[in-house]
């Protein structure tokens, strides 16, 4: 009976996964290139449209001069617009399930219910779906760049062994017998600036995340590999780039802040984080407070793993604190590592309690139909359906 539950389950989450992949690209197609999108799509510095990849470079270089640090987003934006939008509402559908693969993998779940329950996440959970997913630029500063910050601090993650604490009581902290990446001391530099050289409050988030993973190795007299060492200085390293790039300062100059007194900001700043708390992340805390609760009601231990991933999520969103304005989309990192929460502690109640599989999957399919109402409500507007 067990079996064929669980093949039951499967067929059901193969069959709403596909129709995520058909609303989702229905919904890039009704969402045109627009607003910054049009502009990324020139040099930038002259009204010149971009046909090649030195083009790309060097309206980088000019941005990065002139306007901002965030190099990396911007050049996966000008090579998705140089791509065409064909191209890249294709892409888009593809980065989204390589996105929620990756939460799977770092929640430690990679059966196709849960690869689906993170597809109906994403949108469902997210604080503006169509800014943030959808439209290309808010695409690629932050549904794209994420997969790069995910990928970076599994890395750190899978090294670690989920039982035991942080003291000195702690049970051994390296898992045995586990399987280095291939080529990891290569590929762990250009990982590491990518994700350093991300955006303004993921890039902090997930360093201070992998360093974290090297005090404890150190702490526990545990051997600290040489790629951990590489890849927590080339985040470090693009982090620093992009916030010192001269064009953050051109750009922080045209804000209004400087007319208010301190105080006045020092409130503004409070409120920006208190609406991002309690509105646009509500919905994913309140997913994972569920679930934490289930845990604790079936007596299952939260995991260090979980402990880091919620201490990213708090320093992705307290590093907001410091940017004069916190958008919406800004949550979309943070949100992420919410749901990788959520996840692997609906993983661990499933293998625990069998007789859970069922309700959890039922909950999954309810926060999938509030995403899907969402994006067909928007299609529908986008159709004439509703007027």
């Amino acid at each position: 009976m067990k079996g064929k539950q669980n093949r039951i389950l499967t067929g059901i989450a193969a069959a709403l996964v596909l129709v995520t992949a058909v609303v989702m690209y229905a919904v890039h197609r009704a969402v045109p290139f627009m607003m910054d999108d049009l502009w990324y799509a020139t040099l930038l510095s002259e009204d010149t449209p971009v046909r090649t990849v030195s083009d790309i470079f060097k309206s980088q270089i000019w941005h990065y001069f002139n306007w901002g640090g965030r190099s990396m987003t911007h050049s996966i934006l000008q090579l998705t617009l140089l791509a065409g939008e064909s191209a890249a509402d294709v892409l888009n559908v593809g980065v989204t399930f390589l996105l929620a693969l990756l939460i799977c993998t770092v929640a430690g779940n990679k059966r196709l219910p849960a690869f689906f329950a993170a597809c109906g996440m994403l949108p469902a959970l997210n604080a503006n779906w169509k800014m943030s997913m959808f439209w290309q630029s808010g695409a690629a500063n932050y549904l794209y760049i994420t997969v790069f910050l995910l990928a970076f601090l599994y890395c750190y993650l899978r090294e670690l062994s989920d039982t035991g604490g942080f003291g000195k009581n702690a049970q051994p902290f390296l898992q045995e017998g586990i399987k280095p990446l291939p080529g990891i001391g290569v590929w762990i530099v250009p990982l590491g600036i990518l994700a350093g050289w991300s955006n303004e409050n993921m890039g902090p988030a997930v360093w201070l995340s992998s360093l974290f993973v090297m005090v404890l190795l150190f702490r526990e007299n545990k051997r600290i590999k040489p790629w951990m060492v590489l890849g927590s200085l080339s985040c470090l390293f693009g982090w620093v780039m992009m916030i010192a790039a001269p064009g953050n300062y051109v750009r922080s100059a045209q804000t209004q802040e400087d007319q208010y007194g301190l105080l006045w900001r020092c409130f503004l700043r409070g409120y920006a984080q208190s609406k991002a708390a309690l509105e646009y992340l509500f919905p994913a805390l309140l997913v994972v407070c569920a679930m934490l609760l289930l845990a604790r009601a079936l007596k299952l231990k939260l995991g260090r793993r979980n402990v880091i991933l919620l201490g990213c999520a708090l320093l992705s969103w307290g590093a907001m604190i410091l940017s004069p304005h916190y958008p919406d989309r800004a949550c979309f990192g943070t949100m992420v590592l919410l749901i990788c929460v959520a996840l692997r502690i609906g993983g661990r109640i499933a293998r625990e309690r069998k007789d859970m599989a069922i309700p959890l999957f039922a909950v999954s399919v309810l926060v999938w139909l509030r995403g899907m109402y969402f994006l067909g409500e928007f299609l529908a507007i986008s159709w004439g359906w509703i007027r």
